[in-house]
């Protein structure tokens, strides 16, 4: 294959025949391939590798892998979008050279490519949590999520005690895996290093097969993959509280630096829970603490946990 200009030529195009399908607009395949190379930019970020890295793994040059992210694909790439839709194929059933699917199989897919995306990720969300796992092995998971001084240690560790369930941290298992505290991770790692082992420590904690309460990271709704994987095999419960006792309560763990220019670091808060707030609010239930005792607050969560609705 070149580096060709992706444009299609006349000459280029396939010789039409009688079928319903309807060929692309060649004037649209410049758009497909800057989806396409965004696409895989953004699930490169998400594994956290570099470029060089996937450019190895691939057994491609990475001067190839920078053409192709900055939408400048090989114009192999859009002959073959131009033959699946001759064909009347979209190009990832064009791609699927596995088993045949079922009708029923097509039918969903076919609802599902229809969506717009944010109702698809509703759909997405709620087939994974009622059929990727059975509700009653979901159950024997309990996840709770939120931010920092939500109550997600005081209340799971309390909670756990009751169930006769373990409890874990998600945080502490990612220091004994890697043995430093979390800033030095963050500082070797990066962002997307520090992800990727929370994922992998969640998996394990979650393929133990032991009953469990785990609190996790404030941010690990930011990570789709991650926060899916949580949804889909945890019942989860946000434990909500204002921006005002979310600071007083860090400070009285002892952790005075939220309180250094503490009118910004207010500011911060705020952002960052109206930023997550969405994400948080796909968990199975809602419990707000705010302006409650442990007492008050853990009675609320253990209600969450019997109720059998939504």
């Amino acid at each position: 294959m070149n580096d060709q200009n992706p444009t299609l030529a006349a000459s280029d195009a396939p010789v039409p025949v009688a079928h319903p399908a309807v060929r692309p607009d060649p004037r649209s395949d410049g758009e497909f391939l800057l989806a396409l190379g965004r696409r895989v930019r953004e699930t490169r970020d998400r594994r956290g590798l570099t470029r060089k890295q996937l450019a190895r793994d691939a057994g491609v040059s990475e001067r190839h892998l920078a053409h192709l992210e900055a939408g400048e694909g090989n114009v192999s790439i859009v002959l073959l979008r131009h033959i699946a839709s001759a064909l009347g194929l979209s190009l990832p059933e064009m791609l699927n050279l596995g088993a045949e699917e079922s009708v029923e199989q097509r039918l969903v897919r076919r609802i599902l490519e229809q969506l717009p995306r944010h109702r698809l990720e509703d759909v997405v969300f709620r087939l994974m949590r009622d059929y990727g796992q059975e509700e009653a092995a979901r159950r024997n998971r309990i996840a709770l999520i939120g931010l920092r001084g939500a109550g997600k240690t005081t209340l799971g560790r309390r909670l756990a005690a009751e169930l006769g369930f373990r409890f874990v941290e998600l945080d502490a298992e990612i220091e004994r895996e890697t043995g430093m505290p979390m800033g030095e991770i963050f500082a070797l790692y990066g962002q997307s290093g520090y992800r990727r082992i929370e994922q992998r420590c969640l998996r394990r904690a979650l393929d133990s097969g032991e009953r469990t309460v785990l609190a996790t990271g404030g941010g690990i709704v930011s990570q789709t993959e991650t926060y899916d994987l949580l949804l889909s095999r945890c019942l989860t419960i946000w434990l909500r509280t204002s921006p005002e006792e979310h600071m007083q309560r860090v400070s009285a763990q002892g952790d005075l630096r939220p309180m250094a220019g503490s009118a910004e670091a207010m500011e911060d808060l705020r952002r960052i829970l109206a930023a997550r707030e969405p994400q948080y609010l796909r968990a199975d239930h809602v419990v707000d603490t705010s302006g409650q005792g442990e007492d008050e607050s853990f009675r609320a969560l253990r209600a969450a946990v019997e109720d059998r609705g939504r």
